[in-house]
């Protein structure tokens, strides 16, 4: 039998490399979007060819965009003194889908491929502070250690989103790397 449905295992595996989507959920998705609602799976088709064809990374910041340049960079009103810098794309949609941040990004990506010139470039015009927006960990301690000492040379101020126990969550469940951070960031009530 599996071999008469080799274009459907395809699509299972295909969607398999998706990052969070095991087995059985690519099997439902593959087989709802070619049996079940076969007019989704075209716009799914459809969407992800436009996309692939439409969409790069921002010149400047490295977030996603259709030109040259993204719409958070073309944005005259944001404020140009704050910089975020963020892991990677999906990190700019968060934020901007909830209107946490209205300054410009940068988007790390890795540390091999860190450009310091662009990034200095962006410093370079007028950013009094650089927030870091980065997933706690020793590594990206010392990334923001890392930039901190290839920026010094300009009067910026540094800070980064702030770490520990999250809301709702008992202390018996946190990890201890956030305990310890909500403990030595602790603050007077």
């Amino acid at each position: 039998m599996r071999g008469s449905l080799n274009k459907f295992n395809k699509l299972v595996e295909a969607l398999q490399e998706l990052p969070t989507i095991g087995k059985k959920s690519a099997t439902r998705l593959a087989y709802h979007m070619l049996i079940k609602d076969s007019f989704v799976g075209m716009k799914i088709s459809h969407a992800i060819e436009e996309g692939l064809g439409c969409l790069k990374k921002c010149s400047s910041c490295g977030g996603m965009s259709e030109d040259d340049l993204c719409f958070i960079c073309c944005d005259e009103r944001r404020d140009n003194s704050l910089l975020c810098i963020v892991e990677n794309a999906k990190d700019i949609l968060l934020l901007e889908e909830n209107a946490l941040f209205d300054g410009r990004y940068f988007v790390l990506e890795s540390l091999d491929e860190l450009d310091m010139s662009s990034l200095v470039k962006m410093v370079s015009s007028g950013i009094k502070e650089v927030v870091f927006a980065l997933t706690p960990s020793i590594a990206n301690d010392a990334v923001m250690l890392y930039i901190e000492d290839k920026l010094s040379s300009f009067d910026i101020n540094y800070s980064k989103i702030a770490q520990g126990v999250p809301t709702g969550v008992s202390l018996e469940n946190i990890d201890l790397l956030s305990l310890t951070r909500a403990l030595e960031d602790r603050v007077r009530v």
